[in-house]
Order: structure tokens, then sequence, then C-alpha cells
């Protein structure tokens, strides 16, 4: 029998992969909610990834005790699946190099990644990244950290492709608030909410802007929060507007309630999965050469676009054919129906 190549191997000859994210990134600012999510990760699996904040979580005069405790549960048995990151502080504050410091310095092996606020252009944010490189190499961790940089002024939003090429940047991420408020008042409030968040001439811009950077340079562009936390309708709706009509491929939670409207949202439909499953798996008996399929022709270039489908599937925890997980995921990511009260 012919060994069976996996996609992986065959498919990215010269062609950068997106890097396999997950479909949610949750927000959380102090221990209590930061140790609440990793709980909540613990029973639905590595679904979503945990970003604990040392920016808007850290109290004012308390920014080293609150990256210090960020470090310890980034390094705490309870993150089970290693997909916790860290938001430092942006530029301008005077805590974001011991920021780096202490959690490269305590949790360098661990961080899953590390977010990058507000940069107001390319040079600010080449500047942390140089700095991040330069702390993992002082405290003698090999291994690269990714970085996420934040997109919310109108100079980052200028220099966004520049910024998506920078070394280790595997997400750019949408701040639509801050966004919004960089305009003085010449954007109405309701843009920061529903339906004028995408359909404000220049916010809708901006999204596009950010996904085109991201997605033109291999990277995950990923979606702003919904301030809405009661009503779960709203927020699978933005979720499904932010991946239908804009492309973006993750998006951040602010409340657990948000997780899984947003991870249903992201996911592909099972018709599509069952398409991708059948194509990839001809595919791979033919040795990845063109094949017919239903009466259409298909040859690598598909093969790329059903393979990160699945991939996008697996990673929301959705249920795949036992023959798709035998040939493609050796280890299938558990999910739950419900949030626990």
């Amino acid at each position: 029998m012919t060994e069976r190549l996996h996609p992986a191997s065959v498919l990215y000859a010269g062609i950068k992969p997106l890097p396999a994210l997950s479909a949610c990134e949750h927000y959380a600012g102090n221990e209590k909610l930061i140790r609440k999510a990793l709980q909540l990760q613990s029973e639905l699996g590595p679904i979503f990834d945990i970003t604990a904040d040392c920016e808007d979580g850290a109290p004012a005069g308390h920014e080293r005790e609150h990256a210090v405790m960020v470090s310890a549960l980034i390094r705490d048995p309870a993150n089970r699946y290693g997909r916790v990151g860290a938001r430092i502080h942006d530029i301008t504050h005077p805590h974001w190099r011991d920021d780096l410091d202490i959690i490269v310095g305590t949790a360098g092996n661990e961080v899953a990644y590390i977010v990058i606020p507000k940069p107001e252009s390319f040079d600010d944010a080449a500047t942390q990244i140089t700095t991040l490189d330069e702390t993992r190499k002082r405290k003698g961790i090999a291994r690269e950290i990714p970085v996420h940089v934040l997109i919310e002024t109108h100079g980052a939003l200028r220099q966004a492709w520049q910024i998506a090429a920078l070394p280790h940047v595997e997400s750019l991420d949408f701040g639509l608030m801050d966004f919004v408020s960089a305009h003085h008042g010449a954007i109405p409030a309701s843009a920061m909410k529903s339906p004028g968040q995408f359909d404000h001439p220049l916010i809708a811009r901006a999204k596009c802007e950010i996904a085109s950077a991201a997605l033109g340079s291999g990277i995950v562009p990923s979606h702003n929060v919904t301030t809405e936390i009661r009503d779960v309708n709203v927020v699978r709706g933005d979720a499904l507007r932010a991946r239908q009509e804009f492309g973006y491929l993750r998006m951040w939670s602010i409340h657990p309630s948000q997780i899984l409207p947003i991870v249903e949202a992201m996911r592909p439909s099972f018709d599509d999965i069952n398409a991708a499953g059948a194509i990839l798996a001809d595919a791979q008996d033919a040795s990845w050469g063109p094949i017919k399929h239903e009466g259409k022709l298909h040859d690598r270039a598909s093969y790329r676009f059903y393979w990160e489908l699945l991939q996008r599937a697996h990673a929301t925890g959705m249920e795949l054919p036992t023959d798709i997980l035998s040939r493609f995921f050796p280890y299938p990511t558990p999910i739950r129906e419900e949030l626990p009260c």
C-alpha cells in the first residue's frame, strides 16, 4: 500500500500556511477571571485562547505585581494546553519593557504569544518586537515567541501591510473602540456596536484593510470585541458578519458567554466539512495529484483551501468523520455544547 502523505508535507512548498490559531481569543484581566477562563478551557478543550491582560487589566501603580501574577498563571498546571498569551503595555507606557522582562524571563517557554497594543506606526511595532527578541535572548529563551499586533490607530492602519510582515507576527487584531475614539467624535458612538460597526464606511474600510493585510501576508486577522454580553444572538451575528463579509478568522471575547457563539459562527458548515473530507481523502489516495470529484476537477490549489477549512473545523472542536480523523488528525479536540453556569 502506498504511504499516505499528510497535506502539511506536500501542499505548501514555497507557500506560507496560515498559523493554526483557534477561532476565539478570550481576554481576562485579573487573577479570578484568568483562573475562571482556564477552568473553562479545561472543560471545553483548546477551542479558544486566553489573553491575560497586563495593559487594561493592571491596576495603576501595581503593574509589576500584575505581570508577576500573569507569569505565574501562564506556568500554572491549570494551563493544560499552553494556550495563554499576554498583552503588554503600549510603547508610550513606562512599564512595557518590564512587562517583557518579567513575562519572558519567567514564562518565556510557556507564553503562547505576546500582544502589542496601540502602535502608532511600523517603527513602534518593530521596536517592541526587537526588544522582545533581545529580552528572549538575554533570558536564554531559544524558542520564537509569536506576536499579535493591535491595529487601533491611524498610523498603524496606514502601515498595516508593513506591520504584518514583521518577524514573529501571526495575527493582526482590530481595536474598534480606540480606533473610533481616535477620530475625535467624527465617527458616532453607534459605530462601536452593531450594525454601525459593519456599516459605517470608515470602520468597514479599516476592517477590510486589516483583513487584507493579514491574509495577504499569511497571518490571521482577528476581529474586535462585541460589547453585548447578555444576548448571545448578537454575539453570534457579529461573528458571522465578521467571518462571512470581512474575512476574519478569529474574534475577541470579553465574557465567557461569548466564547461558544463566536466559535460556532466562525467554524465551517457540516456540508463544507463533508465535502472537504471527501476531496482530501481522494487526493491523498491519488498522492495529491489532480482528481475529479463529483464532476469537478481539483488540484493542489483547491486542496489547500479544503485543508485549511478542515483545520478550522478541527480547531473549533467540530466532530469530524472517523476516517478524516485517522488520516489527518490523530488527536480530536473535545467540545461541550453548552457553557457551564
